[in-house]
């Protein structure tokens, strides 16, 4: 794995760690696509660090879950601005 790439990796685990972001977050914070931080986070990682894997593996699955509310809300507060 190229240097630069590495970096980007535990930057983007060090942020997810610290903030508890989403992939979709995280990726408009460094301004790649959700799909690379995905890759970075379930592939690359492990390679790297298996326990910050494992960490963020726990985030993203709580963030997964929760998605439908997050949602939901949102749909509520666009319709609510409407009414």
């Amino acid at each position: 794995m190229q240097d630069y790439i590495q970096k980007r990796v535990l930057d983007i685990c060090s942020y997810i760690l610290e903030t508890q972001a989403t992939v979709r977050q995280a990726a408009l914070v460094f301004q790649v696509s959700k799909s690379t931080v995905h890759k970075d986070m379930t592939e690359r990682l492990p390679s790297l660090n298996k326990q910050l894997a494992q960490e963020i593996k726990t985030i993203l699955e709580y963030n997964k879950a929760e998605r439908h509310l997050r949602g939901g809300e949102a749909t509520r507060r666009k319709y609510k601005d409407l009414a």
